[in-house]
């Protein structure tokens, strides 16, 4: 167990850990936003349905993340390329809201069914936008990984090739 727990922290303080661990602390807070605001126009305000609620809230999200996920998790500064990272950034965003609209009708339908109160109906909304998000996280991140490549990214990958031919020049033929 303290191995484990040791070379996890190794991995954490490498280029691919810190990055991992960032994007991973900006999906927790764009959830914390999208939640909050599903939380606020639906079940305290009573705005909008929840189909309208959800999809106002994870696209509220969707700008922090962005900010946090290209600035913090992969370190890209300067302008954004528009067509290179903001449009496919949002296409990724929308593929997520659209998967969260299934998750939010799905909702609705149970508390229809099951009868349920705002609160719980709530509860029911918040907890299929989780699960939806859930689903994305992964895919995302190999997206943006792509998406934010740095030239540490590069030098990256390169140090790992020479390295490969390295130990195939020394391997006996």
């Amino acid at each position: 167990m303290v191995s484990r727990l040791q070379a996890l922290s190794d991995w954490l303080h490498t280029h691919e850990g810190r990055k991992i661990f960032r994007y991973t602390m900006v999906s927790v807070i764009s959830t914390a936003v999208s939640l909050f605001v599903i939380a606020l126009v639906y079940g305290v305000l009573h705005l909008w349905g929840e189909v309208e609620s959800t999809i106002f809230g994870n696209a509220v999200a969707t700008f922090p993340s962005y900010w946090l996920n290209r600035k913090w998790a992969w370190g890209k500064h300067g302008r954004s390329h528009f067509m290179k990272e903001v449009v496919p950034f949002w296409v990724m965003a929308a593929l997520g809201i659209a998967f969260s609209i299934v998750g939010a009708a799905l909702a609705r339908h149970y508390a229809i069914k099951y009868n349920l109160d705002h609160f719980e109906t709530t509860l029911l909304v918040l907890a299929a936008n989780v699960f939806s998000f859930a689903i994305f996280w992964v895919a995302k991140m190999l997206v943006f990984n792509r998406l934010f490549r740095t030239e540490l990214d590069e030098f990256d990958e390169r140090l790992t090739q020479e390295e490969r031919e390295v130990s195939e020049d020394v391997k006996p033929h």
